[in-house]
This record gives structure tokens, sequence and C-alpha cells, in this order.
């Protein structure tokens, strides 16, 4: 299972399911599905935005967004930092990194999706400037998350407290 800012998702796809992501990604050079799960929020909604994977070919870069697998689970998450033998990979709606991702466990980079019915220009200044803004931010949405993480601790141990009198 994958766990991601407190709410869990299952990876994208069923490992039950055939053919495998791999299969297809191999056989028709491309694999299209809408999304399950909510960490790449706000950019993929779940189960309403369809997505367009495709094989890569070398070293992925800054912000691409691999599709792999963690396990049995296929996640697509963005890079955030590519090191010399690996990537550190973030969900757009997730604030703890993973760090660590090879490119053998990489199956194929997000080459376009479709919000709804509307193709979205992944080349163009809208979509670059979302990336760089919501990255920038993310130092932020962390400090964001965890403030809000230890109100709601202190609000249930109060709460808890006074079923206790």
């Amino acid at each position: 299972m994958h766990f991601c800012n407190k709410w869990k998702t299952r990876g994208f796809w069923s490992m039950n399911s055939k053919p495998q992501i791999e299969d297809v990604l191999r056989e028709e050079g491309m694999f299209v599905s809408t999304t399950v799960g909510v960490s790449m929020l706000p950019m993929l909604r779940n189960r309403k935005d369809t997505i367009i994977v495709t094989p890569y070919e070398g070293r992925l870069k800054k912000y691409d967004v691999p599709l792999y697998k963690r396990g049995s689970a296929y996640i697509l998450h963005r890079i955030i930092e590519v090191r010399s033998d690996s990537y550190v990979i973030c969900g757009d709606n997730c604030i703890e990194k993973e760090y660590g991702i090879t490119d053998e466990q990489i199956l194929g980079v997000l080459t376009g999706f479709y919000r709804g019915d509307k193709k979205v220009n992944m080349d163009g200044l809208g979509y670059k400037l979302y990336v760089r803004v919501w990255s920038f931010l993310y130092p932020v949405r962390k400090l964001y998350a965890q403030i809000k993480s230890m109100i709601s601790r202190a609000g249930y141990k109060i709460q808890r407290g006074k079923k206790d009198v």
C-alpha cells in the first residue's frame, strides 16, 4: 500500500490485471489510463483524468513524471532531484520525498494527459509555470501539513481528555 500525506492509495493499477503495464508499453509503445489516487493532486484528479505514459530512453530530468514500481504498486510521481545513480521523487500532493528510485524501477514517463476532455500541453507555459511554482512551494506545503497535523493531534488529545473527566 502507498501512503502519502496521511491518505492511503493503492498505487495506480492492480497487479492482477492482465496484461501488465510493462507488456502494454513494450507491445503498444504507450499506456493510456485514468489515474487512481490523490498523490498527484491538483494536477491529476482521482478517476477523472487520463494519462499517456510512454517508454523512456536515457536519464530523466528534474520535473519529469515517471511511472515506476514500488514493490507491487505502480506509482506516478514527479522527479524533484536527479542524482548520479538515482532520483528523488515526490507526488505533487505528498510531503514525504522518496529517495533511491533507480532507472531499473522506472517503466515509462508521462508524456501527456487529459484533464477531463481537454489535452494539457506539457510543453506550454501554463504547465511549466505550474510545475515550478508547485515545486518551489514544497517547503510551505510541508510546513502547512505539519502544523495542520499538530493541531489535529492536539484537538484529539483535548477531546479525549474531556471524555475521561
